[in-house]
């Protein structure tokens, strides 16, 4: 098992299909990849990236995302996303994130929060809602 420490990181990659275009997602009228989409892949980036850290009966849950995305991709084109984890504050932990096309152009930057919960209780306390 690794140990919880900055500069973990995780680098999640996906292909651009009318599935996850702005248009199927119905967050826009065109077919480039979705916000939406690179938002997913950005979380996915930072779960996997201390997922190995944590202890048994532990995951994460996103908490904040704060990003930009400043470069559209086509349909056919490979995207990925970087997560390093930057700040650890009790169960609070911090990554920076940057998602880039397959050229290696940054398409989205920023900054995304997750938070460490203990399964069986989280989804306990869900039910209850």
């Amino acid at each position: 098992m690794e140990t919880l420490n900055i500069g973990l990181t995780y680098t999640a990659e996906t292909l651009v299909t009318d599935q996850n275009t702005a248009e199927a997602y119905g967050s826009g009228s065109v077919a480039v990849f979705a916000t939406p989409a690179m938002v997913a892949l950005i979380e996915n980036a930072a779960r996997h990236a201390v997922a190995p850290a944590l202890e048994e009966g532990q995951s994460t849950v996103g908490t904040l995302i704060d990003v930009t995305h400043v470069k559209a991709t086509p349909v056919g084109r490979k995207v990925s996303a970087t997560a390093t984890l930057t700040a650890i504050e009790g169960r609070e932990l911090t990554f920076h994130v940057v998602a880039k096309d397959q050229d290696g152009a940054i398409i989205g930057e920023g900054v995304h929060r997750r938070f460490i919960i203990n399964v069986e209780k989280f989804m306990k306390k869900a039910s209850n809602l």
